[in-house]
């Protein structure tokens, strides 16, 4: 099973295919994603320190030219664990201090 590495959380195994936000999400890292899933929001997004998630999705790309994303960064809603990684997410809970918002769908 793929390892996911997430600095100051910890490093987790997960089932393969299984989206970003969830597999963070379900190992205690309190990511973000007030738009549930769909790429509206960007708020899930986590810079990619290590691994491949393949290229960007169309719905990135669209959602990162809308609200101006650097380079380096992903949606986690938008991309799954196939692979050892290693991330680092932008916005959290606890951090932000807003609710995460709805669970995304796997």
């Amino acid at each position: 099973m793929p390892k996911v590495i997430v600095p100051e959380k910890g490093t987790f195994e997960v089932e393969e295919g299984k989206k970003l936000v969830l597999a963070l999400e379900d190992n205690g890292v309190d990511i973000l994603h007030r738009c549930g899933g769909k790429a509206k929001c960007t708020t899930c997004r986590v810079e990619v320190i290590d691994g491949d998630f393949g290229e960007l999705t169309e719905i990135e790309k669209e959602a990162f030219k809308r609200k101006g994303v650097e380079e380096n960064l992903r949606l986690s809603c938008q991309v799954r664990v196939n692979g050892d990684c290693e991330v680092r997410p932008i916005k959290t809970e606890s951090e932000t201090g807003l609710d995460a918002g709805p669970r995304p769908e796997k």
